[in-house]
């Protein structure tokens, strides 16, 4: 797997670190423990949602720039792979996921493997007002457009890496800046993610 990060130009040492530091196998279904290093997004307990190929995780972690005490947000908690490897960069971590059994497994599960990393339940597309300002935001899920609620809630020269859709539902990975008060974007790419469910994002979906 580190092969791989650096042979896509993954540079960050803390990133690198924190990517060899952080054990995957904890964060997969005990099933999928033997392909927990391959280069896939794989299958978590929870309706559909799934943890991030280490790749993507590693490419989004490195664009949010974090420094050693830094608070960020990681929208999207999951197994809380991610939120693992953005605190074990030295950030102070607060993640939101919406759903809560998926929310108090991860706390668990980062609270026994020694993660700092508070676990809210809550509507990610709407951050943590409370808890703003935030100097980077990382969002496990793609959006319909860019959710202003959680760019509002960003220090001057803060970052959010977000997936964002475009009409025909192709994702581009996309970061934010705030410069003199002003938001700028750019493009790291194409991306594929589970969508964002929120008041600024995808409606959930209607039982069948």
């Amino acid at each position: 797997m580190m092969a791989l990060l650096i042979e896509h130009g993954i540079r960050s040492t803390s990133v690198l670190n924190a990517m060899a530091a952080v054990p995957r196998e904890e964060f997969v279904l005990v099933e999928d423990r033997d392909r927990a290093y391959d280069d896939r997004a794989l299958p978590i307990a929870a309706r559909g949602q799934t943890i991030s190929q280490p790749l993507m995780v590693a490419i989004v972690v490195e664009a949010l720039e974090l420094q050693p005490g830094q608070l960020a947000l990681d929208v999207g908690t999951g197994s809380g792979y991610q939120a693992a490897v953005m605190a074990a960069c030295g950030a102070r971590v607060v993640s939101i996921e919406r759903i809560e059994p998926l929310a108090r497994e991860a706390a668990e599960r980062l609270r026994r493997l020694g993660y700092a990393v508070e676990v809210i339940v809550g509507d990610g597309s709407l951050g943590i007002p409370e808890r703003a300002p935030f100097d980077a935001i990382a969002v496990g899920a793609a959006a319909p457009r860019l959710p202003v609620a959680l760019a509002r809630q960003l220090v001057e020269g803060g970052r959010l890496v977000i997936p964002i859709a475009d009409a025909k539902r192709a994702e581009e990975l996309t970061r934010l800046r705030v410069v003199d008060g002003r938001w700028h974007t750019g493009s790291l790419g194409a991306c594929r993610f589970v969508p964002l469910i929120g008041a600024e994002g995808y409606p959930e979906a209607e039982p069948a």
